[in-house]
């Protein structure tokens, strides 16, 4: 008896989307995944060895309305990955920076080290992301460290501006900022993939040398506004 074969699984999300955390070792970034994706923090520092990740589905509304119609809805997975911040690992967690769509790049606010660090995590990006100009969110992270805080909003604020990030004050401990961070990124990583759609179904529109493609579960069908 012949067997009849069998349509694949419809998944019941939209999208996949990839974001990577960095930063040097203590500065949060667990904990920082963990109150996003469970809303609790652990006490107990464990240092993350090589890499790992977290997964959490969200429903996101585009802020950005067509023809005066609200943004459309679409169902994202996002994957958010958990790279080591010691030295011993970073040819480990480089290997990740070119799959991943965007990136949250945290300090802590009470170690300046963590803070002069920013730079060369920054040249890391240049080099191993998938286009020299990637999508940061720069977050210094232990907000609620206030009588620890060595770091000013002022002095943060002035390096974000110098680098052209948005910047956002989290603690991981309260949950402060943590889904706004990651909103701001998914925002920029959205808009960023309306421009490559459009750019692929525009002919003569000058596209990005490297567009973002993320890892839809459905064909886009659009039509050419140009």
């Amino acid at each position: 008896m012949e067997k009849k074969s069998q349509a694949p699984a419809r998944l019941d999300y939209d999208y996949l989307i990839k974001f990577l955390t960095l930063g040097d070792s203590g500065v949060g970034k667990t904990s920082f995944l963990y109150q996003y994706t469970d809303g609790v923090f652990n006490s107990k520092f464990i240092s993350t060895v090589g890499i790992d990740f977290r997964e959490k589905r969200i429903v996101y509304r585009s802020k950005i309305a067509e023809q005066g119609m609200q943004g459309r809805s679409q169902r994202i997975h996002l994957q958010l990955w958990d790279t080591a911040g010691q030295e011993r690992y970073r040819s480990l967690t480089t290997a990740f920076f070119r799959d991943s769509m965007g990136f949250i790049l945290l300090f802590d606010l009470t170690n300046e080290q963590s803070f002069l660090s920013i730079r060369g995590w920054l040249e890391q990006l240049k080099t191993h992301a998938y286009t020299e100009n990637p999508d940061i969110v720069l977050c210094g992270n232990k907000a609620d460290l206030e009588d620890q805080r060595v770091i000013s909003e002022q002095q943060a604020r002035e390096t974000a501006n110098r680098y052209g990030l948005p910047y956002v004050e989290t603690s991981a401990t309260t949950g402060q900022n943590v889904a706004q961070a990651v909103e701001i990124l998914l925002d920029k990583i959205m808009i960023r993939m309306d421009q490559a759609v459009e750019d692929a179904f525009c002919p003569g529109h000058r596209g990005r040398s490297q567009p973002l493609e993320a890892e839809p579960v459905e064909t886009i069908s659009q039509s050419c506004s140009c």
